[in-house]
């Protein structure tokens, strides 16, 4: 397949009603979503607890897209065939979270999935420069991680920077926080290509009112398309 530099929504499931994954899943993707954003956390490497492999797994069973699996958990390499199992199709470290990421992205590879490297707002671009022949996808967070919902980060910057140092390799920009039709088009027009949207997907609809999310996602979509 040739490689897809279009604007990919990604809604984090991390805002969806956690007692219907499934159905929440079904709609996102129903109303448009590209990806879907399964947020990994370990109270350690970020102050708050998410989703383990089993749960994974069993979100896997309802998602016909792309899983894009974000960990923000350290150490990496020990889950990285755990999640391959429950069935990711991306999944993105934190170059902060240890000391050899290009073996994290090697062994990424190894296990079948497309390997990302995400960046700390307080990380700069140049951190993964040595790790871009490696990855397929760059995450530039633009809020602290840890929680859903916060302030965004201007990171335009940053994504200006990783845009050129990428050149003709075919990796995704992605930005992970604060997305929504008011920052969409300034990611998009730095470079970024898929926006993770956690809030300003879901916010309003529901597993019985599927039309709002679906017109949330259209409206980051042609806000970035616009820019």
């Amino acid at each position: 397949m040739p490689f897809d530099r279009s604007i990919k929504i990604a809604p984090s499931i991390l805002s969806a009603d956690f007692a219907d994954f499934g159905r929440e899943i079904r709609a996102i993707e129903d109303q448009g979503a590209d990806w879907v954003h399964v947020d990994v956390m370990d109270g350690h490497f970020v102050p708050n607890l998410t989703f383990g492999p089993p749960a994974v797994k069993a979100f896997r069973r309802h998602v016909t897209t792309v899983m894009d699996v974000h960990l923000m958990i350290a150490p990496v390499d020990p889950y990285i065939d755990a999640y391959a199992d429950a069935g990711a199709d991306i999944l993105t470290a934190h170059v902060e979270a240890g000391p050899h990421s290009h073996r994290t992205l090697q062994a990424i590879r190894a296990a079948g999935m497309k390997a990302g490297i995400a960046l700390n707002p307080g990380t700069p671009a140049e951190a993964v420069a040595h790790l871009l022949d490696l990855a397929d996808l760059v995450c530039v967070m633009t809020v602290n991680p840890g929680f859903g919902g916060q302030k965004f980060i201007d990171m335009t910057a940053k994504v200006r920077t990783l845009r050129e140092m990428i050149g003709d390799r075919e990796v995704h920009i992605e930005i992970d926080g604060g997305v929504d039709p008011g920052t969409a088009p300034m990611l998009a027009k730095a470079g970024a290509d898929a926006l993770v949207a956690g809030s300003a997907v879901f916010k309003g609809g529901s597993v019985d009112k599927p039309d709002v999310y679906g017109r949330n996602i259209k409206a980051i979509r042609e806000a970035a398309e616009a820019a």
